[in-house]
Formats: structure tokens, sequence, C-alpha cells
């Protein structure tokens, strides 16, 4: 019996148009294997995190769109740029937000993976391990692999934000299909 396609959350830690990180998650939505569905998410209207707007009568639309997005999805495939040797505020906000409250936080136990990109040559390698820090106080489950780091984007993408490096292509691709197995046998919580 053939299962249904995985519905993976694409979250890029950047809000600027042409951020690498956007490429790189749409980049992975078109190398995904058919039984791997990318969604993006778009950040840009999270608020800053107010622990005196975090009650059901004000907590912004636009979180409780972001969890109810978390909770509904099978996974999350983040895709993080490195700002000043970590994750950039944007992405640990809306990490924030989603954690919260204790004890009814849709990233309890989901399934995450882990991408980067940048313009120089270790592609976020430090945001993503710190990503992974930030997640552990979450409850997620990290994608136990290296993670994706695509360094030097400006030579694997072209002009039109195609990303054109074939070796990486097939990284990206096998990683996809890893990630896609490994959260059928973790599983999304119920």
């Amino acid at each position: 019996m053939q299962q249904p396609p995985l519905r993976v959350l694409g979250i890029a830690g950047s809000l600027r148009t042409g951020s690498w990180n956007r490429k790189l998650l749409e980049a992975a939505r078109r190398l995904a294997p058919a039984d791997l569905s990318i969604e993006p998410v778009d950040l840009g209207e999270i608020p800053l995190y107010n622990a005196d707007l975090d009650t059901p009568e004000r907590r912004a639309s636009s979180v409780e769109g972001l969890k109810e997005s978390i909770r509904n999805a099978d996974a999350l495939l983040i895709a993080t740029p490195e700002y000043n040797y970590g994750v950039p505020g944007v992405l640990k906000n809306a990490i924030d937000w989603a954690s919260r409250p204790a004890g009814e936080s849709p990233l309890a136990g989901k399934p995450v993976g882990i991408m980067g990109a940048s313009p120089g040559a270790l592609g976020a390698v430090r945001a993503q391990e710190h990503l992974k820090l930030v997640l552990l106080g979450t409850l997620a489950q990290v994608f136990p692999h290296p993670g994706v780091v695509v360094g030097n984007v400006r030579a694997k993408f072209d002009a039109s934000g195609e990303l054109v490096d074939e070796a990486t292509r097939r990284f990206i691709a096998a990683y996809l299909v890893d990630f896609a197995a490994w959260v059928r046998r973790v599983g999304p919580p119920r």
C-alpha cells in the first residue's frame, strides 16, 4: 500500500527576497522525491516575541497560522543563513513563538531537517549547529545527519536563482530521500 506524500513545511531563516536560503528551499522543493512535498512558509508577518502578547486573546494571527502550519506538517525543513556565527533573529523569533506555551508546542516531537547556504565557503555550518541547539530546547527531533552545507552559492546558482551545480543537486536529492525515510521511521508526533 502506497503511503501519502509527507507534508514538509519549508522555513527560510531570511526575509530577503533574493535570499540564498529561499533559493535553496526552492531547489529542495524541485528535487524532492515523489513521496515528499515541501510547502514554504513566510516569516515576514511574525512580530517580535512578547510574552505579554502570547495569550489566545492577543496572539497575532500570523503566529497562530505558523503554529497551525507546523502542527499540520509531518516534518520541517529549515534553511538558515548565518549571521554573526549564529541563527538569524527572524528564525529564532519564529521558533520562540512556536515553542510556547510550554507543553503545547507543535515543535515537540516534530522531525526537522536542516540546510544552509552562504556566499562564504562554510555554507552557514555554524548557524546549523546553533539551530540544532535551539531545536533541542523545543523537544523537536533533529535529523541525525550533518546537514546540507552549500557554500560559495554564487558559483552554484545561476542568475535566475536556479541551482545549477550538479554535485550539489545530487547531494540535496539524496539528502531528501534519506530525510523522507527517516521521517517515516521516527514518525511525526501524534
